[in-house]
């Protein structure tokens, strides 16, 4: 019973018939109790799983490598590394030898956290035992090494790997492709397709290599991002709608929209039907290039093409249309797309609410946020920023207070724009002991203050002339090694200068300030 349910997954009835055999005082064998742990481990529980292997040693079983090795992979899996190493010292204390498996799983549990010196010395470890490396330790490796930009590395691993007679599979030479692609080596990517296809090894599908545009689509590498697009039709994959969609995304990010629809008349050229991506992606480049008319076109256009505008697609618009200072437009498309019976969901509602706040329709967002509450709508913490700042705009601060303390009585916790929003307007408010006290709470939520923050914070107090607050404000830059921005610094020179009108208070900047206003002077 304990191994069938082990084998379905049901690790808490295994559970159950377990303590149900030990309490009858039967003795669960070698293969139930592996079986057991087996179901544990990959359930994320390696000390439960840790607790029976200790039973079967005190109950007189002596675990065999197939017992170390399920526990190994256990503390592996779950990043336990001290007590990983524990137990294989143990294993060699018991006189069990380590095999391949054994010490793949070690190798592996080091290159995923990055720690790749003790990797190493697993993999010199394993040869001087006489244990031969197999095409997965060499994989890991170089998995690992291509992963953190070591690519010379990961070529010598690659190397030695052939010499010692391991064949590479496709999984390895789709890491180096990968490594070499992120690290700027196209040429030595394109080379080792080539190779691997010479060997009879399957070529990169187009998913792996749809994977590596889009990379280079978010990165702004639009170039690198269409010669990998161009490889794919010379080894004769066929790209697919995913792969067009990437390539349109990364042209409408870097501003090139003629190239975007380019794109599509090829994408339509191999067949391939543009689906409602293709279209929200396009209708957000026309948008975020300053063509919100082409875009307001493109989704009039939609229907025609049989293809249904969706949420995403009424937010885009509506996110456009607020930015420009559109709001009628934008709540006429509102007010469209919930009687066609598009999905509302809490992030259109913050785009609306975002939208009026921003173009001084506070009253009515307000008036939308109370409705919105009154229909037991779920709001999330960015839809609570939203209106805690728009309170504060409008002077209603009791407000602002009462939804900031609802935060966590709607099981939600204030996020890093929370704190900003209650902090800055709190000191152009003047409560500067009140935002400090916010300021407090935020570190020890452990929600770490950003360098835009802290700047904005100098700056408001700089400008309200509270020079012994300010300091207490430059020692947390200071100890956080966070660079002032330029415009805070231009405006301490300013006021600290030899003729500045703050400069008998400059002895309450810390040390290192004081001696940058001596150097510039």
């Amino acid at each position: 019973m304990i191994n069938g349910y082990s084998t379905l997954g049901r690790w808490k009835e295994a559970t159950n018939v377990f303590r149900e055999m030990t309490r009858r005082g039967l003795i669960p064998n070698i293969v139930t109790c592996s079986s057991f742990m087996t179901s544990l481990c990959k359930h994320g529980r390696s000390k439960e799983a840790a607790e029976i292997f200790d039973s079967m040693t005190a109950k007189g079983h002596k675990p065999d490598i197939i017992s170390y090795s399920i526990l190994l992979h256990g503390y592996a899996n779950e990043g336990c590394l001290v007590d990983m190493i524990h137990l294989f010292n143990s294993m060699k204390g018991n006189g069990i030898p380590a095999n391949c498996c054994v010490f793949n799983i070690l190798i592996g549990a080091y290159a995923k956290c990055g720690m790749m010196d003790e990797a190493m010395l697993i993999f010199t470890e394993m040869r001087e035992q006489g244990v031969s490396p197999d095409v997965v330790t060499y994989s890991t490796v170089i998995a690992a090494l291509s992963r953190m930009g070591r690519l010379a590395d990961a070529m010598e691993k690659f190397d030695e790997m052939i010499a010692m007679g391991v064949q590479p599979n496709k999984p390895v030479y789709q890491c180096l492709i990968q490594g070499c692609c992120m690290h700027g080596d196209l040429v030595k990517a394109k080379e080792l397709v080539s190779e691997m296809m010479n060997n009879g090894i399957p070529r990169p599908n187009t998913a792996f290599l749809s994977s590596i545009i889009n990379y280079f689509c978010k990165e702004g590498k639009i170039v690198d991002a269409q010669d990998i697009f161009d490889l794919i039709i010379h080894i004769g994959e066929k790209p697919n709608v995913i792969t067009f969609n990437s390539l349109i995304d990364g042209y409408c990010l870097v501003g090139k929209m003629d190239e975007a629809l380019r794109v599509i008349d090829a994408m339509v050229s191999a067949g391939v039907e543009p689906n409602v991506v293709t279209y929200n992606t396009l209708v957000d480049g026309y948008g975020r290039n300053g063509r919100i008319d082409d875009g307001l076109a493109l989704f009039r256009e939609m229907p025609r093409k049989r293809i249904k505008p969706d949420t995403v697609t009424y937010g885009i618009i509506m996110d456009r249309l607020f930015r420009d200072g559109i709001t009628d437009a934008a709540k006429k498309m509102f007010h469209e797309m919930i009687e066609n019976a598009i999905v509302v969901n809490i992030s259109t509602y913050n785009i609306v609410l975002g939208g009026l706040c921003r173009n001084n329709y506070i009253g009515e967002a307000i008036t939308m946020f109370k409705k919105l509450g009154a229909m037991n709508v779920k709001f999330d913490i960015r839809t609570l920023n939203i209106m805690i700042n728009a309170m504060y705009k409008v002077r209603r601060r009791e407000e602002a207070n009462d939804l900031f303390a609802a935060i966590s009585t709607s099981g939600l916790a204030p996020n890093a724009s929370t704190y900003n929003i209650v902090i800055k307007n709190l000191l152009k408010e003047g409560s500067v002991d009140e935002a400090g006290n916010i300021f407090l709470s935020m570190e020890k939520s452990g929600c770490a203050p950003d360098s835009r923050l802290l700047n904005d914070i100098i700056r408001i107090i700089l400008e309200r002339g509270e020079i012994v607050k300010d300091g207490e404000y430059l020692s947390k830059v200071d100890g956080k090694n966070i660079s002032l921005e330029a415009s805070t610094a231009s405006l301490m020179l300013s006021l600290f200068s030899t003729n500045g009108k703050y400069r008998e208070d400059m002895k309450f900047l810390p040390a290192k300030y004081q001696n940058l206003m001596d150097l510039v002077e």
